[in-house]
């Protein structure tokens, strides 16, 4: 069973972040980075949904959706900021009071 749902979760963490590194490739690094932290972001998310769950408790569906979770929020981290048109922005910068 193991065995499953490592294999299962690593396959989806490939799936979600093919799409992600498809979709939003202009604000993700490398492709190649982009692949492996989704697929050890799920593995390790199904490993932590696993023992959470702890004996007794464990479905595939939950370790998957668990591990799906957390391959989403690696992947998350991994986003920069867009880089289409800024406006400047209005405020001053930074300056000490003069004293006078």
């Amino acid at each position: 069973m193991l065995l499953w749902e490592a294999l299962g979760s690593a396959l989806l963490g490939l799936a979600l972040s093919a799409t992600a590194a498809r979709v939003l490739a202009r604000r993700l690094p490398s492709v190649r980075v982009v692949l492996v932290s989704g697929v050890l972001g799920a593995m390790f998310g199904a490993y932590l949904t696993h023992f959470a769950l702890g004996p007794g408790h464990n479905t595939l569906t939950a370790t998957f959706l668990g591990g799906l979770l957390v391959s989403a929020v690696v992947l998350s981290l991994l986003l920069r900021t867009g880089s289409g048109p800024r406006r400047p922005s209005r405020r001053p910068p930074f300056s000490l009071p003069s004293r006078g």
